[in-house]
């Protein structure tokens, strides 16, 4: 897919809900939580709202080009900086979690240049930025297995830097777009209830 503006992942307001579906992830868990909570409002756009912990989570179609998928979630607890990554089952798109669109954009841009890898990004530090490139298939990596851990563990390390308390984010973040485990999770097409098997409107 086509690198990303930081424009991509404004989320325009057609209607202002008073509530609207939220994800929340549970730590050490594949399922999720469904919520209906009161989005953050900032010039007409919704926001990341880090202080009641409900952030925009987006799915990055990484077969063609297509609009964004935007929602939120809660439970990831970043207080700045994103997190993405192109291991996201089943389809492998990419997915990301961030405070700011700069950061989301800068995250995600760093697994297309890498054609695949997870990443953790904060757009007010750019020597912030880590990547760990998963070349094959966006999946796996063809480097020595223990260098892979070492940085593993150094972009884990990052990610709780950035205000995570989940015990493995990235590990979370790749089930938030498995659709058939519920209660409610992103895919490239929009919000999916897994209870009624129907996307959200």
């Amino acid at each position: 897919c086509q690198k990303k503006e930081a424009v991509d992942f404004s989320f325009n307001i057609k209607k202002i809900a008073s509530e609207m579906t939220v994800i929340e992830a549970l730590d050490g868990q594949l399922i999720t939580n469904k919520l209906l909570m009161r989005p953050k409002v900032d010039n007409e756009f919704y926001v990341s709202d880090t202080e009641n912990d409900i952030l925009k989570i987006v799915v990055v179609n990484r077969y063609k080009d297509a609009p964004v998928a935007m929602a939120f979630v809660r439970n990831f607890g970043l207080k700045k900086g994103a997190i993405a990554s192109s291991v996201a089952h089943d389809s492998h798109n990419i997915i990301a979690v961030g405070a700011e669109d700069e950061s989301l954009c800068r995250a995600i841009n760093l697994i297309i240049d890498n054609e695949g890898g997870i990443s953790c990004s904060d757009a007010a530090n750019h020597s912030f930025e880590k990547i760990l490139p998963l070349p094959v298939a966006g999946l796996m990596s063809n480097d020595d297995g223990y260098a892979i851990a070492k940085k593993y563990t150094e972009i884990d390390k990052a990610a709780k830097d950035l205000g995570s308390k989940l015990s493995a984010p990235f590990m979370t973040l790749s089930f938030m777009a498995l659709l058939v485990i519920p209660h409610v999770k992103l895919s490239d097409l929009g919000l999916f209830d897994g209870d009624n098997f129907t996307y959200i409107k």
